[in-house]
């Protein structure tokens, strides 16, 4: 696999954030502009002085409680962050009431993005997309231009004060804001902007890497009849010379299988003592989920990141909703406020997927790294730090890192059991194995951690790929960046009816085809990119576990005819072409494989008791044919269509989560009030 500067797609990426740079106009800006943008300015990576007063509390003192915020600025010291962030994140002090305060005692005034509309702002598109995460935009109020400021986890009001304190005339150029305040905004008045860039920035920037239509697609009935010719091109061999064709899917199956052995008995590196990093020095961690109809698990999912080993103050947490989602946001609102939780109200535009959701979290992401959940998932608790020392370990090229998923509803049926094994197998196994051959990892849907500037740089998520994971572990090949797996796991609910799994699985396999096309639009190209090595890979595993799917009933029906005919004593005029023996060895090798890796996984989980339900894997593969003839079809028809699976019905093991504890300080100072929450609402009336 290509890492560093193999192929041009790499200097494209250079080139490209040249371009980016020099169009901006934030060169151009004011000399406090400028600082606040100066890493000194960020709370990542012990940045503030240990010695420096908490400035950010001045405009609280006499008001709130003495060891309230002698305790804040403690935990503020040990986590090198600001201290209005620790009452604020732990729920001692409203935002906008903090934000009041600190108007009222910088002499600030408050910007009212109420009435602010879209032609207020003389930023382009892209820059008001990017003040989602800056927390800084320019708006024209009473004929002048102010800038807008929103203290955030990543720029935070002790930065504001140092700024004033060196250039005390900015005064009447800024307003104060909240980032709740901001981010309506932006929704509202950006939300063609922010839309744009959630679907259609990847198809600007890397046309040759997205699966969206394109601008001359035409009408949908051409589409339509364009995909449906390009399948039947690709059938076409098998048409004229049906006996050569089907000897070289049986090499390309061997093939398949093997790389998945070797993969799976591939030596892994001796694993060494997580090295936990001080709190002072983690960066900021985003952690999105881009939720539809989980209204039944939503609150399983924030109990977990909630119980995540890491300062909450670090942490910025986004769920993603659709307009529609009523259900949903009702369940978000009855757990209550969570200051350190952000909802976000993805833009009414097609395509309606979960990349395109996660786009969106994108442009608001405040953290160094970013960290994707599905609602049912449960990562153990100290998942994000196992995800930096892996980040550590491998060096600056790795951009991306996949923690294991382990399901954890076994005993529903036989099908949640298959499920079980196949996922010890793909996620404990073969993803580990393919991370040491460095190649190319075909991502699972959940639980990636990557670098939020490079996800950024290669365009985020195919909002119209609806296997966008698998894509995306393939295009940060391309880029030159290494995916690897790591030693986590988190918790997944299977499907445990046939329909919900056909659902998802046919919805897993038209990704595969988007995948597979987008990727081999080029060949040339993409052997540039990642090498002969990449090429293949890319080949067996996606190409693979398609055509196995798709050609398995058709291998199967032969050898069983034939079988069927020998044994009935059938006329030789009757009796089916005997298959070859390469047909019965591909056969052979598919289910040895398949048990094989399956039985290595659940080996690996302490889980062999299932092993017997690998004896129904030519029915499984039944299934997964069903699947991806489903899928076939839909590609054609409906391609971007994000088939739902349903998730919260399964009755699943529980395992206690610890919580995130505020530190011995807070609590002490909690207790030695009355009511310190009752003392903070009236410091919100001045």
């Amino acid at each position: 696999m290509a890492v560093g500067g193999r192929g041009g797609h790499s200097d494209a990426l250079g080139r490209r954030r040249s371009e980016d740079r020099g169009s901006s106009s934030w060169s151009a800006r004011p000399g406090f502009l400028a600082f606040w943008r100066t890493p000194h300015a960020c709370a990542d990576g012990a940045r503030h002085r240990v010695h420096d007063a908490a400035t950010e509390l001045d405009c609280l003192r006499g008001v709130l409680a003495p060891a309230l915020l002698r305790a804040a600025e403690c935990r503020a010291r040990e986590l090198d962050v600001g201290a209005e962030r620790v009452l604020i994140q732990w729920g001692m002090i409203d935002e906008e009431a903090y934000l009041r305060r600190l108007a009222f005692h910088l002499d600030l005034p408050l910007a009212d993005l109420s009435t602010a509309d879209r032609a207020d702002c003389p930023s382009s598109d892209r820059q008001i997309a990017a003040a989602a995460e800056t927390g800084l935009i320019p708006l024209r109020q009473d004929g002048e231009l102010v800038w807008v400021l929103a203290p955030t986890i990543r720029h935070t009001a002790r930065t504001l004060c140092r700024v004033l304190d060196r250039l005390p005339d900015l005064r009447g150029r800024l307003r104060l804001t909240s980032a709740a305040s901001l981010q309506r905004f932006l929704m509202q008045q950006g939300r063609d902007a922010i839309a744009d860039a959630a679907t259609g920035d990847l198809q600007q920037r890397f046309a040759a890497m997205s699966a969206a239509p394109g601008h001359a697609a035409g009408p949908v009935w051409r589409q339509r009849l364009r995909r449906f010719a390009g399948l039947l091109g690709l059938a076409m061999p098998a048409m004229i010379a049906p006996g050569l064709v089907a000897n070289l899917l049986a090499v390309w199956f061997m093939g398949f299988a093997t790389l998945r052995l070797a993969a799976c008995f591939w030596p892994r590196a001796a694993q060494r003592p997580l090295r936990r990093r001080p709190d002072a020095t983690l960066p900021i961690y985003t952690v999105v989920a881009a939720l539809h109809r989980e209204e039944r698990s939503v609150a399983g999912l924030v109990a977990a990141i909630e119980a995540l080993d890491y300062p909450r103050e670090k942490l910025d947490v986004i769920l993603v909703i659709e307009p529609n989602d009523l259900a949903t946001r009702a369940a978000i609102a009855r757990l209550g406020p969570r200051p350190h939780l952000r909802v976000l109200i993805a833009p009414p535009v097609a395509p309606q997927t979960k990349p395109k959701a996660l786009n969106c979290a994108l442009a608001f992401a405040r953290g160094s790294f970013i960290a994707v959940y599905d609602a049912e998932d449960q990562p153990e608790p100290g998942q994000l730090r196992a995800a930096l020392d892996a980040f550590d370990r491998h060096g600056a090229t790795t951009a991306c890192a996949q923690a294991s998923l382990c399901i954890d509803n076994i005993t529903h049926s036989w099908l949640s059991r298959t499920f079980a094994a196949e996922y010890a197998g793909q996620f404990d196994r073969l993803l580990p194995g393919l991370s040491e051959m460095n190649l190319p990892l075909p991502l699972g849907g959940t639980s990636n951690h990557f670098r939020t500037d490079v996800l950024r740089a290669i365009g985020g998520w195919d909002p119209y790929n609806v296997t966008e994971d698998a894509d995306l572990g393939f295009r940060l090949a391309r880029f030159g960046y290494r995916s690897v797996s790591f030693a986590s796991t988190t918790y997944e609910e299977a499907p445990i009816t046939f329909d919900n799994w056909r659902r998802q699985r046919a919805r897993w396999m038209k990704g595969f085809i988007q995948t597979w096309l987008v990727h081999m639009r080029h060949p040339l190209r993409l052997w540039r990119d990642i090498g002969p090595r990449g090429v293949l890979a890319l080949n067996l595993i996606v190409g693979g576990n398609l055509l196995t799917a798709l050609v398995h009933p058709l291998f199967l029906g032969i050898a069983l005819a034939s079988l069927a005919g020998a044994w009935l004593e059938l006329p030789a005029v009757l009796q089916p072409s005997p298959p070859s023996p390469l047909h019965w060895l591909a056969i052979a090798a598919g289910y040895a494989s398949t048990v094989v890796v399956g039985l290595r996984g659940l080996a690996g989980r302490r889980q062999l008791r299932l092993g017997f339900v690998l004896l129904l894997t030519p029915a499984y593969w039944i299934c997964l044919s069903i699947a991806a003839w489903c899928a076939v079809a839909q590609f054609v028809w409906r391609p971007y269509y994000w088939e739902k699976t349903v998730h919260g019905v399964a009755k699943r093991a529980k395992a206690p989560l610890p919580g995130v504890a505020a530190g011995p300080a807070i609590r002490r100072a909690t207790n030695s009030v009355s009511d310190p929450r009752r003392l903070l609402r009236a410091s919100a009336s001045c």
